[in-house]
């Protein structure tokens, strides 16, 4: 530590006495070591502060290297065959993007990000990242989305994806190609996660972090060494999601959590931050949140100016210099930077002895193996807190005029020829002229030092990554016996909710005696909303460090119990954080191969609508486990009003096609569901998942019907069937709570009107859509063939009289089985936006009580004829209905 830079500052009033002090501190850590070093300046911080000088925070740091050279561990491995393979990755990568997009097929694809991550991707593969093996459990790697051709191009290398796969890159439909991005959905045993909706990777990775320590505690799986990397770009950061999570991560000191961010300076449409630093400012964000913060900005060949910088000029200089600067300078060429960046005479005086050509030979940290093998070894190494690598790299490195450091780099997706050869040359590849344009691919011959080198570095690290498993060993689920109470009626007096039924299926599963302890329950701080605090003790609450306290609410049953084995997951007021939980649970099977059962219950309003995006990732990601929406419906959380109320969740969830979406009334319903999911999802292993709405409404519960169980999970079945009569005759279906308005519609219209009703549940409009369009399909695909009957048209096809159906979810919901009906269809809905009153007003607002079903049937039956308009009116009157009052939609 003989070299002392003293970064000039305007504020030093004494040069001499700094640098006295600068030089007794280097003696110290020299003679004593870091730990004294870093105690005396807790010791002189503390001092100051107690003495009234105000030393406000300062989470940054000179802009250079973490890691000093002298500190820096060798490169193991052989550095030049390293090279030479990164060098056909990169060449493979950019020629599978360009093939994909001659012509005007207009496919798209990305060159840019893998050419400036490829140093970083490949040290990982070669030193760091294991896959599964019996001696270890295997790393997760979340790989940036717009990086997976480089990923593929590694893959293809090895044997592990054809030329002919390679070719149909984003040409998926035939089944010979491969996809856009990293999607576990459509290449199940190549990509572990989805991430190129940006931010959702950051998040689930530091949940899936977060939920291996939660495994490990449990006893379910040993963690040991196994690591969780993110890669994301450091434009990805600017969404929310990426950076929401990470004091959680802080808090929880998850040491087994790498973020790398690739900081290009670029994002789509320009610099992320052109008048600033985006790694000082992520440098801040970070180690404010708790992280253990490595810098990653300068490569080797910087390493003898910094040396020479004895009065800290060149360190100045780097830290004046912004963003925008720094990416233009790596746009122009080695002479441009003396110009600009060498700027004084004592810097250009630094690089006399330097020719134009040294001078952009300077690197950048992320595209020097050395500095980040450092960075790696570093990381991996590090306790007690997560660790960040921020690395510094060139967007679009090494496609020169064509996209190098340019703005428009990130859209490039062809290269001139001349750019080409540059590219040929500078990466020294076994290309003839004539066959550049081409774009061959470059693979190494069986036995080649080159191919043997990549197998035995993979080998050594347990086998190939990326790699998915698919299956774990399956779980015994319980017969639906197991749930018999749920199946007799609740008897006189015993109201209760559908959302203490479903407590009650949890606290039968989380006794069962091969699926308790796999059963994740996960809320967002409404376990007392829910009716669950009888779980806080029954089970725990995760807390990695236990519990260091006495509950206020110790002397209570139902006390509030932090567990180091806890099993309930409590994710506070975090909607986003419980899904990414849920995720990690649900993909357990995979990851850890172990089964788990998350069950995750939440406000709907704050399900589907606050988290789409990860849903759709869940899907994607091949999730499997129970989303509830409890204090469901628009009606029946009367006291919370526009935003809490939820009529539309059903929309939203049929529009993910693995998700298996309910709304059911009564708690055999709910029984007969949940049984036939956990055997879909844990026994059969189906990558399917589950929605389930419950309310808050407390009832009677009917028992059930004999031989109903299939026509439930199938989405409809007949609840009550009318008397038998040659009169006018309507259908009344109904899903979740509203089914009792059609019931006691029913009763009105008889005893009213003398018109019989047939009353239909419906626990699934959207299963019984998607029952009939795939009866449509196929239908229309044989026509030579005995047509299939749709589940709604074998339900109605023997009964008369016009259909209505009623929800408390917006008519969309159930207007979805409207063609395979096939006779009058009437649908009531709530749609609009939701209000503060009591449940009976707000089910006249919205005009699906029974008042409104019974106009509703009436009308329907005028339509054809079975009774007189006038009746319709009639009936408008007695209910006291407004027939001019504004459409709820509108007000």
């Amino acid at each position: 530590m003989s070299v002392l830079p003293l970064v000039p500052s305007p504020e030093d009033g004494d040069i001499q006495e700094t640098r006295e002090w600068l030089e007794a501190f280097v003696a110290v850590l020299e003679q004593e070591g870091q730990e004294r070093g870093h105690f005396l300046i807790e010791q002189l911080v503390d001092l100051a502060r107690r003495s009234g000088l105000n030393l406000p925070y300062k989470a940054n740091t000179a802009y250079i290297n973490t890691i000093p050279a002298s500190k820096e561990p060798k490169l193991p491995g052989d550095f030049e065959l390293e090279h030479r393979i990164r060098s056909y990755v990169r060449w493979n990568a950019l020629a599978m993007v360009m093939r994909a997009n001659k012509g005007d097929s207009n496919l798209g694809g990305h060159i840019a990000s893998f050419a400036s991550a490829a140093t970083l991707y490949d040290v990982g593969f070669n030193h760091f990242w294991h896959a599964p093996t019996a001696e270890h459990g295997g790393d997760l790697i979340f790989v940036q989305g717009h990086s997976g051709p480089g990923v593929y191009a590694r893959a293809f290398m090895l044997g592990r994806l054809s030329a002919e796969q390679m070719d149909n890159f984003r040409r998926e439909v035939d089944g010979k190609g491969i996809s856009s991005y990293p999607h576990p959905w459509l290449m199940p045993d190549f990509w572990q996660f989805p991430t190129v909706s940006m931010g959702l990777g950051p998040l689930m990775a530091i949940y899936q972090a977060r939920f291996m320590k939660y495994l490990d505690d449990r006893g379910l799986i040993e963690a040991k060494d196994r690591k969780v990397w993110a890669f994301l770009g450091d434009g990805e950061t600017d969404e929310v999601e990426s950076l929401g999570a990470i004091g959680m991560a802080g808090r929880e000191k998850l040491d087994n959590l790498v973020f790398v961010i690739n900081c290009n300076l670029q994002r789509l449409d320009g610099p992320v931050r052109g008048n600033a630093k985006i790694i000082q400012e992520l440098e801040a964000d970070f180690r404010g949140a708790g992280w253990n913060v490595v810098k990653l900005v300068w490569g080797r060949y910087w390493d003898p100016l910094l040396a020479k910088d004895k009065d800290g000029i060149l360190v100045a200089r780097m830290m004046e210099c912004v963003d925008g600067e720094y990416q233009t300078m790596k746009a122009r060429d080695g002479a441009y930077v003396r110009k600009h960046f060498f700027n004084t005479p004592e810097l250009r005086a630094m690089v006399a002895d330097y020719s134009d050509d040294d001078i952009w030979r300077l690197n950048r940290g992320g595209h020097d193996p050395h500095k980040i093998y450092a960075a790696y070894k570093a990381a991996v190494e590090h306790k007690g807190q997560p660790t960040v690598i921020l690395a510094k790299t060139v967007k679009g490195y090494g496609m020169g005029e064509s996209g190098e450091a340019q703005n428009i780099t990130h859209q490039q997706k062809k290269m001139g020829t001349t750019s080409l050869m540059a590219f040929r040359n500078r990466f020294r590849l076994p290309i003839a002229d004539a066959d550049v344009e081409k774009l061959p691919y470059l693979t190494f011959p069986e036995g080649s030092p080159e191919l043997n080198y990549m197998k035995e570095r993979r080998q050594s690290l347990g086998g190939w990554l990326p790699s998915r498993r698919q299956k774990a060993e399956p779980l015994q689920v319980p017969d639906l016996s197991a749930f018999a109470p749920l199946m007799k009626a609740s008897g006189e007096g015993r109201e209760f909710s559908t959302t203490m039924a479903f407590v009650r299926i949890l606290n039968i599963l989380v006794k069962d005696k091969n699926l308790g302890k796999r059963v994740v329950p996960i809320v967002p701080d409404e376990s007392r909303t829910f009716g669950m605090e009888g779980m806080f003790r029954q089970l725990g609450i995760w807390n990695h460090e236990g519990q260091k306290y006495t509950p206020q609410d110790a002397d209570q049953l139902m006390f509030y119990k932090e567990s180091h084995t806890g099993q309930i997951l409590q994710e506070g007021i975090n909607e986003a954080g419980a899904m990414a939980d849920w995720i990690a649970a649900g993909t357990a099977y995979s990851t850890h191969g172990v089964q788990m059962i998350p069950v995750y219950i939440f406000y709907s309003m704050f399900g589907l609508q606050r988290t789409g995006d990860l849903a759709w990732a869940a899907g994607d990601s091949r999730t499997r486990g129970f989303l509830v929406g409890g204090t469901a419906g628009r009606t029946t959380l009367n006291g919370e009003g526009l935003q809490h109320e939820d009529g539309h969740s059903h929309v939203m969830s049929s529009l993910i096609p693995n998700c298996v979406s309910y709304d059911p009334t009564f708690a055999y319903e709910l029984a007969v569901i949940v049984q036939d999911g956990l055997r879909r999802m844990f026994q059969e292993q189906e990558d399917v998942y589950y929605y389930l709405t419950v309310m808050n409404e407390n009832y009677d519960h009917p028992e059930m019907p004999e031989g109903v169980e299939q026509d439930i999970i199938k989405g409809m079945y007949l609840f009550k069937k009318g008397h038998a009569t040659n009169g006018p005759r309507v259908q009344l279906l109904g899903s979740g709570v509203i089914l009792r308005e059609a019931i006691a519609a029913a009763e009105l219209l008889r005893k009213d009107w003398g018109v019989e009703s047939d009353v239909w549940s419906c626990p699934s409009f959207t299963e019984l859509a998607r029952d009939s369009v795939n009866c449509e399909r196929w239908n229309r695909m044989h026509p030579l063939d005995a047509p299939r009957v749709c589940h709604v048209e074998s339900c109605l096809k023997d009964t008369r009289g016009p259909v209505i159906a009623t929800s408390d979810y917006v008519r969309m919901f159930a207007e979805q089985i409207r063609p395979y009906v096939r006779r009058s269809y009437t649908v009531l809905g709530t749609d609009g936006y939701g209000r503060s009153d009591m449940r009976a007003k707000l089910r006249g607002f919205f005009e699906v009580d029974r008042y409104y079903v019974t106009v509703a049937a009436l009308k329907s039956l005028a339509d054809e004829g079975q009774v007189e308009a006038a009746k319709v009116a009639e009936a408008i009157a007695k209910y006291g209905l407004d027939a001019d009052k504004p459409n709820p939609v509108t007000v």
